[in-house]
């Protein structure tokens, strides 16, 4: 007897099984035209026949006989009676042995029963196939069933998955409820099969629509833009913006937004209340750079050569701005760190970003922060209000008209905080490389990626500036110009502009060197050269009157005619005294305008031992003065009478202008010391530095305006804390040569070098 293990056909008595005639060799291994007609049928696992095992095989099978092979390449089984599998023996050739037993039917039909049945089978089978292009064929395949059994078997294959579920059926003795667990296995993948044919139908029409729909779409958008192209004049607003919108790039968020907008605004139509705000909205964020530009190749001297030629001096400035643009030609970035230019007013913070912006070939944009107290002015105004707009970030994004500026935020230290929130806190995220590839201005309600934007921020000070937001940034300190730097600026910038700017020739007005010099050191008082501007545009203007009543005349600006052009008297400066007293020694200070000297004045007066400080100071300095009455008093305990029976009065002159800082306590030190002593010490003798209530004498900041101011006064010799030697490499050489400077460590070698207190030894 042949055995032939099946795993994806129903295996049931009296019904036909069909296989494939290669299918039949390989696994039964026998050859189907051979004499041999009987076989034995049983389900096994989903393996090869060299891989089957004992328990590989069920343990019901059928009988059979091989009927017919086909010209199809088919052969036909008829099964006979069920038989069970005993015991299973596989050799290591692969011969399968059985023991097998028969296992009788319980005979319970109804013969006009299975009649009924096996008409509605078939009826049921033939209506499925229906659906279908094979329904022809199936019809005829079907008719060929003669019992419910072999109708069932036929269609096996495509019905019943599972090969539990046709062993289910074999297994079965009952003949009834045999029949009925096939019918109700064929019904319900027969139903199975129904839905989901309905369901493919249905999901067919859904997707024919969406290709109609998208079809009707693409056409009208075609006659649309062939109309458009026809009649440009008679777009309407919406259609520009539609086009607008398709074009602009944005991303999935924003887009989405600015659809909704535009659906409101189409359902607003002309004279809606909010038609104007919803048109101002989509005519601002259409009007933005969506698309990423790409980095472009900088070529470093041609940078380096108009940064020379915007501005002169600015040594160490140049060199690190040189720096980022290197790392960023490097990196094949658009930013990179935030760049804060602080410095005194005119010394060209907010100019050299226009010459950054022109070095890197993109746009500038300047954006001004003074006097902002409200949060909306850099987040923007949520739509919900009344005239809301843009914050100034992304207004200024949208005037440059590209994704990556170079954007100025001038005068960043005059941010101020209200009611209104704290604007200095919303531009942590502008200003945050890790947050402001994202950042959603209330106004657009989307995200927008500023991390292309090279940002520098300018500032007078860096003491108004909040710490998180100081951190965010890199500080490069601008030095105020020397009287030869102002010179050769004028000459070569401030001269031409206003000159330009009234419309004059070189031929027509001259200002000799002298003049020049004279503008600079009695016509202005600045770190910068915004005042040098001034005078000069004023001269200009002057001559520009000269001219126009004398045409043929030269007009020559020199010394001796200053006055004529120059509607204003020349300014005061401090000048160190020639004369030295006790108790008065001159000091330097820094302001927001540069450098200047200071005296501190002292003296004694009948009374119980009081401190008075006057001349408009601040804590720190109070504090300054009294650490420095402490340590006179340890160092000259022989003059403690002077402080008990006498009130002390400290005062620091122009007292209309606040002063503010510890650097004054060397000089406060060192003018009690000359008055309890009665040893004068020589104004042209300067000195700045921080005391300790041990003597110590520590670090102070603004050393270059500081010394540029004394060197400008006639002091001929300053002291300066030793840790500030280093920063003498940012001074300028005509300063450092016009001035003896003395690093100090103790306020005793101050005191010993103004010969109030005896060398030793």
């Amino acid at each position: 007897m042949t055995v032939v293990p099946v795993y994806n056909v129903l295996v049931v008595p009296e019904a036909n099984i069909y296989l494939k005639t290669d299918t039949y060799q390989r696994i039964s291994g026998k050859d189907p035209k051979e004499k041999e007609k009987v076989v034995l049928i049983v389900q096994k696992t989903n393996e090869d026949r060299d891989k089957l095992k004992e328990d590989s095989f069920y343990q019901v099978g059928a009988t059979g006989e091989i009927i017919e092979v086909n010209e199809n390449g088919y052969i036909v089984i008829r099964t006979y009676e069920r038989r069970n599998l005993d015991e299973v023996t596989v050799y290591n050739d692969g011969a399968i042995e059985l023991s097998v037993s028969k296992r009788p039917d319980i005979e319970d039909l109804d013969p006009e029963e299975v009649k009924k049945h096996l008409d509605s089978v078939k009826k049921e089978m033939i209506s499925y196939a229906e659906g279908f292009q094979w329904a022809g064929a199936a019809r005829a395949y079907i008719a060929q069933a003669s019992t419910v059994n072999e109708a069932i078997a036929m269609l096996s294959p495509w019905l019943i998955d599972s090969n539990e579920d046709k062993y289910r059926i074999l297994e079965e003795d009952s003949q009834s409820k045999r029949m009925e667990l096939m019918e109700k296995m064929i019904y319900e993948n027969l139903e199975m099969g129904k839905i989901n044919n309905e369901a493919k139908t249905a999901q067919e029409e859904d997707y024919q629509k969406l290709y109609r729909e998208s079809a009707i779409k693409k056409q009208i958008e075609y006659l649309q833009k062939e109309l458009d192209e026809m009649h440009p004049e008679q777009v309407s607003d919406i259609r520009k913006l539609e086009i607008k919108i398709e074009e602009s790039g944005m991303n999935e968020t924003a887009r989405k937004e600015a659809d909704k907008v535009l659906n409101r605004l189409k359902q607003e139509g002309q004279n809606g209340a909010e038609t104007g705000m919803l048109y101002d909205y989509l005519d601002f964020v259409t009007a933005l750079s969506w698309k990423k530009a790409r980095a472009k190749k900088i070529n470093l001297d041609r940078a380096q050569k108009i940064l020379d030629e915007d501005h002169y001096g600015l040594k160490k400035v140049k060199e690190r701005i040189i720096q980022q643009i290197a790392v960023m030609d490097l990196k094949k970035q658009q930013s990179g760190s935030i760049l804060c230019f602080v410095g005194a007013p005119g010394t060209g913070k907010t100019s050299i970003g226009r010459s950054i912006a022109k070095a890197l070939g993109r746009e500038y944009v300047r954006v001004s922060l003074g006097g902002v107290r409200d949060e909306a002015d850099i987040r923007g105004h949520r739509r919900t209000y009344i005239g809301a707009m843009p914050g100034r970030i992304m207004d200024g994004i949208e005037k440059s008209g590209v994704s990556n500026p170079v954007m100025v935020l001038d005068e960043i230290d005059k941010l101020s905080s209200s009611y209104n929130g704290d604007p200095a806190s919303a531009l942590l995220e502008v200003l945050d490389p890790e947050q402001n590839n994202t950042f959603t201005d209330h106004y657009m309600n989307v995200p927008y990626d500023l991390s292309d934007v090279m940002f520098i921020c300018t500032a007078n000070t860096l003491d108004t500036i909040p710490e998180p937001l100081l951190n965010r940034m890199e500080v490069i300190q601008f030095q105020g110009y020397t009287p030869s730097e102002k010179f050769q600026i004028a000459k070569q910038h401030l001269i031409p502009k206003a000159m330009k700017g009234v419309g004059l020739k070189p031929e027509n007005v001259e200002i000799t060197d002298e003049a020049l010099d004279k503008i600079i050191s009695d016509y202005t008082m600045e770190a910068g050269v915004r005042g040098l501007k001034k005078r000069m545009d004023t001269i200009y203007r002057v001559a520009a009157v000269n001219q126009v009543r004398n045409a043929e005349k030269k007009v020559s600006v020199t010394p001796d005619n200053l006055r004529d052009f120059l509607d204003m008297h020349p300014l005061h400066h401090n000048h160190v005294k020639d004369r030295a007293k006790p108790g008065i020694v001159t000091g330097l200070a820094w302001t927001q305008v540069g450098g200047t000297i200071l005296y501190i004045e002292s003296m004694f007066t009948q009374g119980s031992g009081k401190l008075t400080v006057t001349g408009q100071l601040g804590d720190v300095m109070r504090e300054s003065a009294q650490i420095a009455v402490s340590l006179v008093k340890s160092m000259f305990p022989d003059k403690a009478e002077l402080f008990e029976k006498n009130d002390l009065h400290i005062h620091v002159p122009d007292g209309s202008t606040p002063k503010d800082g510890p650097s004054a306590g060397i000089t406060l030190t060192t003018a009690i010391s000359s008055l309890v002593t009665g040893k004068a010490v020589t104004p042209k003798i300067a000195m700045t530095g921080e005391v300790s209530l041990q003597g110590g004498v520590n670090p102070i900041g603004g050393l270059p305006e500081k010394l540029m101011a004394a060197q400008r006064a006639g002091v001929k010799k300053v002291f300066i804390p030793k840790e500030n030697e280093e920063d003498l490499r940012d001074v300028a050489k005509e300063v450092t040569d016009n001035l003896e400077i003395i690093p100090v460590e103790h306020v005793e070698d101050v005191l010993k070098m103004t010969g109030i207190l005896a060398e030793e030894g």
